[in-house]
């Protein structure tokens, strides 16, 4: 009975899906990612960012030790992953940086202080463009009509 329950609980699971967990936060100045990878090498991770998306993919593989182990219970996630995070326009892409410490991936995504600056705009009033306008014409009236006296 207790084999038949071990092969039933190692038959439900499935040992090609592996999600890792993820903490995500925002600060004044940027975002922080940090993603549970236990037993992973950085060579094992791979971190793209294209059009607003920071995608994070890996794979955690199941080695099998051949010393005549019959496993009753894995209760491990092992597989392949892809984790996509879609982000605002303010980040600044060419300063992500990442670092994996003790099976933990740490991902910072700095925000793009130009984007995020508060600019206070003038509102001009429709008689300031016709002013404008009608200085430009006087100003093109001079140059030519200086050209023309000389």
């Amino acid at each position: 009975m207790l084999d038949r329950f071990f092969n039933e609980s190692l038959n439900t699971r499935s040992v090609s899906a592996f999600t890792p967990y993820v903490d995500a936060c925002e600060t004044d100045k940027g975002f922080e990612l940090e993603l549970a990878l236990p037993g992973l090498r950085k060579e094992d991770i791979s971190i793209d960012f294209q059009e607003g998306k920071l995608t994070i993919s890996g794979e955690r593989k199941l080695e099998k030790k051949e010393d005549n182990r019959r496993y009753h219970m894995i209760e491990t996630q092992y597989g392949s992953f892809t984790r996509t995070f879609y982000l605002p326009d303010n980040v600044n892409p060419d300063q992500i940086k990442a670092q994996l410490t003790d099976g933990i991936l740490h991902v910072s995504v700095p925000k793009d202080e130009q984007k995020t600056m508060k600019r206070q705009i003038k509102i001009s009033a429709e008689t300031d463009s016709k002013s404008t306008q009608k200085q430009k014409r006087v100003a093109e009236v001079s140059e030519n009509g200086a050209a023309v006296n000389s």
